[in-house]
């Protein structure tokens, strides 16, 4: 959630952010009356509160009529008092409902737009020139015997697969390198649960305008995560942290399912875009005030991994109408698939300053020793996806694929992958 001061203090900030985002800015009005109902009936069963409290010290002194004349009063004060807490609950309720529907407050360097309207910060490497016809990521997979999209589907239905082989030992390598990266540089490696409670899945913010892309287990009022920045949120929720040493890093490793709604017709033909894959996610609590330094650094490390799988990239800034209910800024990271003549995203990196953790009760200790509200961070370190990139951009012609020099060590040595009918 936003921070309710900044929609007091500065409500043309919040409006210039809904605007940004395409969203209702009418509802910062809504919220300020909300919130001065909220804060009047507040103070107002308070000061009953406090008058019942005071004659309740009279009524053992009073003897006669005067007791029988403060005992009534007592009790129509009692009466006031719990229209008074009534009010105060409906008031604060009504509040909060709303105020959880507002998203984040968006960068005001973060280009304003939607899907299509990202800036570009740079490119990095140069989109390789074949001297044969580059085959698509599935086509070198079936000849690697690294994928089965058929016996997926039979076995789940469409978009699920199974990795095969090297496809198996291309995913685990992969996932490994970013685990190992990740520990070299003080994350903590975690593998996360993929099932979590109604509570935790809204504290970070996926069951507003993202709910459809969410699975849900009714029985047992539980949902599938997306990404493990959603158990990783979850994991010091209700907690006072220690930040005296800097930053806590997790990075955490689990399976990830999205339902792809709306979807349909778009990427359907292999990996690209499917309802289950894996997935490496770092995950950073830091005072808000270093978010912004911490976000330059997710980045940083999102990169260091592009480089070791030798691929051309280029890095957005991603606009205001794309950023998801959380994120104040988000930077992805796309790779260039050759059969598509396209970048593809591979990273993306959010700084969600404090507006999780308020949804989650998460905290810190200033210098003074005051419990503040932390910020929370996120950024992709390897995915199934990556698999694609790997595939397309180091394929001979032949079918065969040169693994990258850093990949190999996880690869048993491995320099290329050879055709299985080889």
């Amino acid at each position: 959630m936003i921070d309710p001061r900044t929609l007091r203090d500065d409500p043309d900030v919040v409006r210039a952010s809904q605007r940004a985002r395409g969203e209702d800015e009418g509802v910062v009005d809504k919220l300020l009356s909300l919130d001065s109902r909220r804060r009047s009936s507040i103070a107002a069963a308070d000061k009953l509160r406090a008058e019942q409290k005071s004659l309740g010290k009279l009524i053992p002194k009073a003897q006669g009529d005067e007791r029988a004349e403060l005992l009534a009063k007592a009790k129509d004060l009692a009466a006031q008092v719990k229209t008074a807490e009534v009010e105060q609950t409906e008031a604060s309720e009504e509040f909060e409902q709303l105020h959880r529907l507002v998203p984040n407050l968006v960068h005001p360097d973060a280009p304003e737009g939607g899907e299509d309207d990202y800036v570009v910060l740079k490119h990095v490497g140069e989109p390789k020139k074949f001297d044969f016809e580059p085959k698509d990521h599935l086509e070198l997979c079936e000849g690697l015997g690294a994928l089965d999209m058929e016996r997926g589907a039979k076995v789940s239905g469409s978009r699920f697969y199974f990795l095969t082989g090297v496809g198996a030992q291309l995913q685990l390598g992969l996932l490994n390198m970013a685990i190992a990266q990740a520990t070299a540089n003080g994350f903590t490696p975690m593998i996360t649960p993929t099932l979590v409670r109604p509570e935790i899945m809204a504290g970070t913010g996926f069951l507003g305008a993202h709910s459809s892309e969410v699975y849900r287990l009714r029985d047992d009022d539980l949902y599938l995560v997306g990404t493990s920045e959603v158990p990783l949120a979850g994991y010091h929720a209700d907690e006072i942290l220690d930040l005296g040493d800097g930053p806590k890093r997790y990075a955490g490793w689990s399976s990830c399912y999205r339902r792809e709604a709306g979807s349909y017709g778009k990427d359907t033909r292999g990996i690209i875009r499917v309802h289950q894959f894996d997935k490496v996610e770092m995950f950073v609590y830091t005072r808000p005030e270093d978010a912004e330094a911490e976000h330059a650094r997710l980045l940083d490390w999102e990169e260091q991994m592009l480089a070791k799988i030798e691929v051309p990239y280029r890095v957005i800034d991603t606009a205001t109408g794309d950023l998801g209910t959380s994120a104040y800024r988000k930077f992805d990271c796309e790779a260039w698939v050759p059969s598509q003549q396209t970048y593809r995203e591979l990273t993306s990196t959010s700084n969600c300053t404090t507006f999780q953790a308020r949804r989650l009760g998460i905290r810190y200790r200033d210098d003074d020793g005051r419990p503040q509200t932390v910020a929370t961070l996120n950024g992709t370190l390897a995915t199934t996806r990556w698999i694609v990139a790997i595939l397309e951009n180091h394929q001979l012609e032949d079918g065969s694929v040169r693994v990258p020099e850093a990949l190999r060590p996880f690869l048993g040595g491995t320099e290329v992958l050879t055709p299985a009918s080889k």
